[in-house]
């Protein structure tokens, strides 16, 4: 996760400024215990080891722009939108590509970990050397026999509850299947693209209105009603499944179910007939990075992620962060 996903991404919907009209050429688990004592997924020494080896990895690829060594400590939601991260990485302004090769570092963690046999992962909740004010709540979880980063969410201005710790410091790990009221942890990312694809008329009614979500509602809105390049196009948006389906979800403190959850969506914008023989979509430079070409049709890939708080009351939506992956 590079300097610029942490601190200036944007929780983006679609692509809607990349389309132009043109006229046509033609705290912590213990250490160690008894056998009586429940041991956690990982140690907390263990725990440590792997952040620090992430953090040094991280930093080095991004310096690199080093997809493959980057692979080597990241997996899932992460990995497919840092990927894309690379790719995009010449599109951006000098003062951005410096600022993402800068080396940080994750200060303040507190580590949390399910029960050794209720849980394959763990969480890191920390802050960034370069951002004191918000917390990242990572997810590392095994892939292929290591340990890898696989979600990272940074609170959006509204923390998130702490996770309930039995007597030996350990969390508790919640089914991502389970029901706690009308939704599962499982069911979010689905609800949250319904705001995209209907406006939240359907799987979307179950959620508690948020920032996240009043923000999915007006692109939905603007698209349907003001469409791409000055009204000549449609657009419209699809849910699509993410690169990496898995959901966590842990038992907070006050009760609740605190879930990290992936989410995908396709962003389609259209040539109306009238005008396709006259002119073609221009992808922008971002849009052609990504593999667009001029057409009637551009097709826009956004991989994300997504953290909610769900009681048997209300499921919220509290942060969700989007990358631009592809574009055809």
């Amino acid at each position: 996760m590079s300097p610029r996903t942490r601190l200036t991404r944007l929780a983006a919907l679609g692509a809607t400024t990349a389309l132009t009209l043109t006229a046509c050429g033609g705290q912590a688990a213990s250490d160690s215990g008894s056998e009586d004592t429940p041991q956690g997924v990982v140690s907390k020494a263990a725990a440590k080891k792997i952040a620090d080896h992430y953090e040094a990895v991280n930093n080095k690829a991004n310096a690199a722009q080093d997809e493959k060594l980057l692979g080597t400590v990241e997996a899932g939601q992460v990995y497919a939108m840092d990927k894309a991260t690379y790719t995009l990485f010449e599109t951006w302004p000098k003062k951005e590509q410096q600022a993402y090769a800068k080396p940080f570092s994750y200060r303040d963690r507190e580590y949390v970990i399910p029960e050794k046999g209720t849980a394959t992962w763990f969480a890191v909740r920390a802050k960034s050397s370069e951002n004191s004010e918000n917390s990242v709540l990572l997810v590392f979880d095994k892939v292929g026999g290591t340990y890898k980063m696989v979600l990272s969410l940074w609170a959006d201005g509204e923390e998130p509850p702490k996770p309930a710790l039995d007597r030996h410091g350990l969390a508790e790990a919640v089914d991502p299947g389970t029901k706690v009221g009308k939704l599962a942890p499982s069911d979010i990312g689905a609800a949250y693209a319904d705001f995209l694809e209907t406006g939240g008329k359907k799987k979307g009614k179950a959620l508690t209105s948020t920032k996240p979500l009043e923000n999915a509602k007006k692109t939905y809105q603007r698209s349907s009603t003001e469409g791409a390049a000055g009204g000549k196009a449609t657009e419209r948006f699809f849910a699509k499944t993410p690169a990496d389906p898995s959901v966590y979800a842990l038992r907070t403190a006050d009760g609740g179910v605190l879930a990290l959850f992936p989410a995908a969506h396709k962003q389609e914008s259209l040539l109306k007939e009238s005008y396709r023989s006259i002119a073609d979509l221009v992808p922008n430079d971002e849009q052609s990075a990504l593999g667009a070409t001029r057409g009637a049709l551009i097709t826009d890939v956004f991989e994300g992620q997504g953290l909610a708080e769900l009681t048997p009351k209300s499921a919220r939506i509290t942060a969700v962060d989007f990358q631009h992956v592809d574009a055809r």
